[in-house]
């Protein structure tokens, strides 16, 4: 074996960052120490493993086709390293969850995990449903927890747990406390709702197929807590997923329009990247995830 783990090191944060300096920050070197392992890297095999465009390096094909294994070796070493020096628990995990999952799951899920893992390190990364897939893809997280619809042939997804987006609006609003919404009332509305590449959004959108050339969207929001604030301040409805609503509805700051004609309903998943190694770490979370699947979501 002619190259270093080192050399590895600096290929894979140099195709996650596209850039030499961002690189060498995230690994602690210099600039020059880095550019120096992705040079000798590249000499000892006679390849080249980024396309050069201005000050950019993008992965080129013959380093995105090693890439994988690449990432594979790190982590199985990073795993031998810790068996060696005696720690058998599960290590550095990073998780990724979309806004609902992160803001109202995701911190029960890390606390149990801690719980039963004392000095586990988890670190969480909160996205919208496009960005964390992207992450996963790029290896930069081990696992993501996401509300949104997909397929990729390089992703393992699993189904993890119900939901249902639920309409809503300030509890004086003269469509709150009435009869079950037509798709008039829905189409006369103003609506708050999030912002597109959300799984929330996704599921908006679905639902009200059909009916969204005459949907009036009066605002597009990255976050739940804005969108809440925002209809309760009388700009519209919302719609968002019931987990996120329940302490508002009991408390009465906000009040549940029906609208049972529309399919709201829509899954939680769990994604990996296929070729992902699976550390100990990675194989606790999921047990962790699976015994969670019949949280209540109130």
């Amino acid at each position: 074996m002619r190259f270093t783990l080192r050399q590895l090191d600096v290929f894979l944060a140099t195709a996650r960052h596209g850039s030499l300096s961002r690189a060498a920050d995230s690994l602690a070197m210099s600039q020059s120490a880095a550019s120096s392992a992705l040079r000798d890297l590249e000499d000892l095999y006679q390849v080249q493993l980024f396309d050069r465009v201005g000050k950019r390096l993008k992965i080129n094909t013959l380093g995105l086709s090693i890439q994988v294994q690449a990432e594979a070796l790190l982590e199985q070493a990073a795993a031998l390293d810790s068996a060696l020096s005696g720690d058998v628990g599960p290590g550095k995990l990073r998780v990724g969850a979309t806004l609902t999952i992160g803001n109202y799951l995701a911190v029960e899920l890390i606390a149990a995990f801690q719980q039963r893992f004392p000095g586990a390190a988890v670190a969480l990364s909160v996205a919208n449903t496009e960005a964390i897939v992207q992450q996963v893809l790029s290896y930069e997280l081990d696992v993501g927890l996401i509300e949104g619809e997909l397929f990729h042939p390089d992703l393992d997804i699993q189904p993890w747990r119900d939901d249902e987006l639920v309409v809503f609006a300030r509890p004086d609003h003269p469509l709150a406390g009435g009869e079950s919404l037509d798709d008039d009332a829905l189409a006369a509305a103003t609506w708050v709702v999030r912002e597109p590449g959300s799984g929330t959004r996704q599921t908006f959108d679905r639902a009200m197929a059909g009916l969204l050339p005459r949907l009036n969207m009066g605002l597009a929001l990255e976050h739940t807590e804005a969108i809440k604030r925002a209809v309760a301040a009388g700009l519209g409805l919302g719609c968002l997923s019931r987990i996120s609503l329940q302490d508002a509805f009991e408390q009465g700051s906000l009040a549940p329009l029906p609208a049972p004609h529309r399919d709201f309903s829509r899954r939680f998943s769990i994604v990996m990247h296929r070729e992902k190694y699976r550390s100990q770490g990675l194989h606790a979370w999921l047990a962790l995830c699976e015994e969670a699947q019949q949280m209540p979501l109130d």
